[in-house]
């Protein structure tokens, strides 16, 4: 972060982040900051990845799949999913929610999918290596991870990446609200957001995307050209090297 010279910049993950920063600093150098988020490696990160062979590894080859691919903690709102399978199970009989990473609330989540009576439709992998991660993320139909804001704004999240991840694989998004999040998505266009706690709207929004096709189709396309068109590393890096 520069705040020496009107030539510097501040560089942010984005408007969620400017803005938090921002006021902490002088009106000039908040005037200066340039967003600079982290991109996305496409030639990794696409259609094409390998998510057939995970499907049929895992029995999903012939079932509708909501995959979200994060670390097991609260705010990542794996468990605002698995409270939304009822519904979504009531419209998509067949559906099921495939949940890839650990982390600490991995027992808890497993047991909230019992308590639901929905376990046997919600498929935990467990950690997964870097390199199976696009496969993983192309095992899906629809990407959802409907992230939430906690402990008074100090556990928010700053981007979202995993949501131009999918976006890139081709993958319509449901995201959260918290933080930057919404800053991955054009909403309506690539995807959705929700409040991260708001389950029914979790469910709406998938129902509709795991019953329309062309509607998932149609989202996946554009999110695949929006990271192409705008957060490539290489673009990236050619920002940063102007700023220098």
């Amino acid at each position: 972060m520069g705040d020496g010279s009107s030539d510097e910049c501040t560089s942010d993950l984005g408007e969620y982040t400017r803005s938090r920063i921002a006021a902490a600093l002088t009106p000039a150098a908040a005037g200066r900051m340039v967003q600079l988020p982290p991109g996305v490696d496409e030639k990794t990160f696409h259609p094409d990845s390998g998510g057939a062979a995970v499907r049929a590894r895992l029995g999903l080859t012939d079932r509708p799949v909501v995959v979200c691919v994060s670390r097991l903690v609260p705010r990542k709102g794996q468990d605002t999913l698995i409270d939304a399978m009822p519904a979504i199970l009531a419209a998509v009989p067949d559906a099921v929610l495939l949940i890839v990473g650990g982390g600490p609330y991995a027992k808890a989540l497993r047991e909230r999918a019992v308590k639901a009576g929905v376990a046997a439709s919600v498929h935990f992998t467990g950690p997964v290596p870097w390199a199976e991660l696009p496969a993983h993320f192309g095992a899906g139909d629809v990407f959802a991870m409907p992230c939430r804001t906690r402990r008074g704004g100090l556990d928010v999240e700053g981007l979202g990446i995993v949501y131009l991840e999918a976006s890139a694989t081709g993958l319509p998004v449901v995201a959260g609200d918290s933080g930057g999040a919404p800053d991955a998505v054009l909403q309506g266009e690539t995807g959705w957001v929700v409040h991260g706690t708001d389950t029914s709207a979790a469910a709406a929004r998938i129902v509709t995307l795991l019953g329309d096709p062309a509607a998932r189709r149609t989202m996946g396309e554009r999110g695949r050209r929006w990271v192409e068109e705008k957060w490539r590393w290489d673009l990236l890096a050619e920002r940063l090297r102007a700023l220098l």
